[in-house]
């Protein structure tokens, strides 16, 4: 049994660990609010825009004018996968989950006789992924050295991509992020960004609504560039909320578990005080009679 003074100083070690984590609850609160706000905004237009890119990409479809973004380079032999997670931890599961949908999709395409690129966004993922598929690594973003998440960020990454893809690096690239529903929920999303696909709903609806001049093709040249960048944008977005909303709810989840190991501690604290008491009581009356 331990003794008082090692239960002492391990109550005061855990509410210790108490204050830090329920400060962390807070800090990401307070975070997540202006991170929610901003990934629910970014929806409607990323939806919207797909579904005009949808629309004009129905109206070419098949022609030998379509632009390479949406007809891809006709094979499908090197895959590169970009991999977004957060560059901290303590925030349960939300990295694992992202790089355990990546991991899977790598094992299948190296499995089919695919070649793999990996493409890292975030320190965690990079980490998880290193041991087994570092060979695979073909760049990586460090978000830490990001000040302020804007569309700028995702204007690089996807310069970074097209570049890669204009270069004749790779066939298909896909997105791995965390799409946020809720503070305790969020759900891996695997999206597929080159060559551009689009529900079959959203490209009938826009072909009904627009009429485009002066060619498909050429406003197609330009809007897919813009779309890659705008589904980075919104991907990290969703993770960023989804990463403030995980690491709430992981950090409300440590400060439970701390208090419930407080009470244990301070009753078995209480117990072995008693149990020394009843002892040193047992000693004199014992003395005093023996006198």
């Amino acid at each position: 049994m331990p003794n008082l003074k090692d239960l002492k100083n391990r109550i005061a070690s855990v509410k210790s660990t108490r204050k830090i984590t329920k400060a962390m609850q807070m800090v990401a609160a307070a975070k997540l609010r202006r991170a929610q706000d901003a990934a629910e905004s970014a929806r409607p237009y990323a939806e919207r825009m797909n579904a005009v890119m949808g629309g004009l990409a129905a109206s070419v479809a098949g022609s030998e004018s379509a632009p390479k973004l949406l007809s891809g380079t006709g094979k499908e032999d090197v895959h590169l996968l970009i991999v977004m997670t957060a560059e901290r931890g303590l925030c349960g599961g939300f990295n694992s989950s992202i790089v355990r949908a990546a991991r899977v999709k790598a094992q299948a395409l190296l499995a089919a006789g695919k070649t793999v690129k990996i493409l890292t966004v975030g320190k965690k993922g990079r980490e998880q992924l290193k041991r087994e598929y570092e060979a695979y690594f073909v760049g990586h973003v460090d978000m830490g050295e990001v000040k302020r998440l804007g569309y700028s960020t995702a204007q690089d990454i996807a310069k970074g991509v097209l570049a890669r893809f204009d270069a004749g690096e790779f066939d298909v690239a896909t997105i791995f992020y965390s799409r946020f529903q809720s503070v305790i929920s969020q759900i891996p999303t695997t999206q597929q960004i080159i060559p551009a696909t689009f529900a079959q709903t959203e490209a009938e609806g826009a072909s009904i609504l627009y009429d485009y001049e002066p060619s498909e093709e050429g406003i197609l040249e330009d809007l897919l560039p813009r779309g890659v960048a705008t589904q980075i944008f919104a991907a990290l977005l969703e993770n960023a909320a989804s990463e403030q909303g995980a690491r709430m709810s992981a950090m409300d989840n440590a400060t439970r578990n701390a208090g419930e190991m407080i009470d244990k501690l301070t009753i078995e604290f209480n117990r072995s005080r008693q149990a020394v008491i009843t002892n040193e009581l047992i000693e004199i009356i014992s003395g005093a009679e023996a006198l």
